[in-house]
């Protein structure tokens, strides 16, 4: 079986220090090929650095929005500097979140740095990774009204209901699933879930937050973990996990440009 994780964190601390460890227990469940995802400049470069050492590790890389209001001129330039790299395969994460600020300041800036990102992946043709909370009606017009549309666009760690999944899915993107969906109060999310389609769908751990059931006691989530949601998803689809797995995949590696693992 080989599953990919599309969006973690494998620069953040609770990760870091224990990387190699931590990407054996992955290969050794099944989890075979890694995105790590960059939230500033520290952690981009970061992760470009991590990518370089590992054939089946990749970089994204982005400003996430909680960061908008202090992005300088010069952070925008090392992000298009760093993306130009062989191992980046997406822009973000990046997006809109106003669940803690909803100041009109804040939108604007979140706004601004949204479209910076989506004008960096129409330059490079690189897919991009949408973080959305609190913002999903804001979020698929800055998406709609964009010129060109972008053609690669997840939805990363959705949480949404079935109405929304089937709006993102009738602009023509593609829904990522975390550990979330596994929750026990999480119905609202299965129930979208249920109604992606098997090329649309793809899985993340959005480590290391958010471990899975039956390890939420596992305070550090890592990519291994991930199983869990693949399983998950694989009964809810009423589908074995071998071809659940292989489908999902197929689909990651198409929607990322990821060549066979080595």
């Amino acid at each position: 079986m080989e599953l990919i994780d599309t969006h973690c964190h494998l620069t953040f601390d609770e990760l870091a220090g224990d990387i190699d460890a931590s990407l054996q227990r992955s290969r050794d469940a099944g989890v075979t090929s890694w995105i790590t995802v960059g939230t500033d400049a520290f952690h981009d470069r970061k992760a470009v650095e991590l990518a370089a050492g590992d054939d089946n590790l990749y970089a994204a890389l982005g400003i996430h929005p909680h960061f908008a209001g202090g992005v300088t001129a010069a952070q925008i330039a090392e992000l298009s500097e760093l993306a130009g790299n062989l191992k980046v395969v997406a822009i973000g994460e990046t997006g809109l979140d106003f669940h803690y600020d909803h100041s009109t300041a804040t939108c604007s800036a979140q706004h601004r740095l949204f479209v910076r990102h989506l004008n960096l992946a129409a330059e490079l043709n690189r897919p991009v990774i949408v973080h959305c909370r609190d913002a999903f009606e804001e979020t698929v017009d800055t998406l709609e009204r964009f010129a060109p549309k972008p053609t690669r666009v997840v939805f990363h760690c959705f949480s949404g209901s079935p109405e929304q999944a089937r709006i993102v899915l009738d602009h023509g993107y593609h829904i990522s699933f975390t550990g979330v969906v596994t929750f026990k109060n999480a119905e609202r999310t299965r129930a979208a879930a249920a109604i992606v389609p098997l090329d649309r769908l793809m899985l993340e751990t959005d480590c290391p937050y958010m471990s899975p059931e039956p390890m939420r006691k596992q305070r550090i989530n890592e990519p291994a973990l991930m199983v869990h949601t693949a399983g998950f998803l694989a009964e809810l689809k009423g589908m074995d996990l071998p071809s659940f797995a292989a489908n999902v995949t197929s689909t990651t590696r198409c929607f990322f440009n990821l060549p066979r693992p080595q």
